[in-house]
């Protein structure tokens, strides 16, 4: 993995990376995040960067976007933003920074959903040696997925990590939204999931938390990924969660099949992935999700 730049203050971290003396000019609050709080800083030399915020007890929350922006952007694939470093500064009562490239916004460019698509399909392809400490499928190191932490244990099976890595540790965390009855359709969905699920034909490294609200336009026009919850994985877990909340346009999925086609049997396997999702949100938001939830399980059939 890339080495990330730690400092141990903002001010430190400044002066290292513009030169000695540069300070905040202005700070513009950004919203759209629930988890961190984001700015836009500019600089006294003119220089525009942005950064989130949390508390110095949730500094591991960066380290872990700063280690899946660096394996996103090891692909070479698509565009994420460039990791400037990461911080803990004591400065009113102490807080966490994680300081990031300053996407402006810029207009799309053109075909830019079928682009991204083959751009992600590209990321899917690339080799993922080096990713996973042992085994074929994980991550170096466990992360994040929005909150909640992603535990991230080295298989050699894909179906035995998403059951042991994924959809286990969400059943357990759920555990008091299930009667009796849920929990044997429970254990009998888990007992049998590598009948639904299948092995891919290879590794892929995933974004992890692929929805809408985390593809922006970067500042060569072009779909930039933020916000990565990665691990290697079945490719086909990233394109289901782009379906779960709303969807990308069809030129993108028409795009992506093109450059990677589907195993037969997908749109089944979709609502299994997503489950992954929704008992995520159902542990961080609330019984909303239980409906959804136990629709799927309701719904699975051996």
């Amino acid at each position: 993995m890339t080495t990330l730049m730690n400092f141990p203050s903002l001010s430190a971290a400044l002066s290292s990376l513009f030169g000695e003396g540069t300070q905040i000019e202005t700070t513009n609050r950004i919203s759209g995040g629930d988890i961190n709080e984001a700015y836009g800083l500019t600089l006294t030399d003119g220089s525009c960067i942005f950064m989130k915020s949390n508390t110095k007890e949730n500094r591991a929350l960066f380290t872990a976007e700063a280690a899946g922006l660096c394996a996103i952007a090891r692909t070479k694939a698509i565009g994420t933003p460039k990791i400037l470093g990461i911080g803990t500064d004591e400065a009113r009562g102490g807080y966490s920074f994680l300081l990031l490239e300053f996407i402006y916004g810029k207009s799309r460019a053109r075909n830019y959903w079928e682009e991204f698509a083959r751009c992600l399909s590209n990321m899917h392809r690339a080799p993922t040696a080096g990713f996973v400490s042992k085994g074929k499928y994980g991550f170096t190191c466990d992360n994040y997925i929005g909150r909640r932490s992603q535990i991230n244990t080295g298989h050699d099976s894909f179906t035995e990590f998403f059951r042991d890595c994924r959809l286990e540790p969400q059943f357990q965390a759920a555990a008091r939204y299930f009667d009796k009855e849920d929990w044997k359709r429970i254990v009998r969905f888990l007992d049998h999931v590598d009948e639904i699920l299948v092995e891919p034909e290879y590794p892929s490294l995933l974004h992890g938390d692929l929805w809408a609200g985390n593809v922006i336009t970067g500042n060569d026009g072009a779909a930039w990924l933020i916000d990565p919850a990665v691990y290697v994985g079945h490719a086909e877990a990233d394109l289901a969660m782009t379906e779960l909340f709303g969807g990308f346009p069809p030129v993108f999925y028409d795009a992506y099949k093109e450059a990677s086609p589907l195993y037969p049997g997908y749109e089944h396997r979709r609502d299994v992935y997503n489950l992954y999702h929704l008992l995520n949100h159902l542990n961080m938001f609330g019984r909303m999700y239980l409906s959804e939830v136990k629709h799927i399980i309701r719904g699975i059939l051996f």
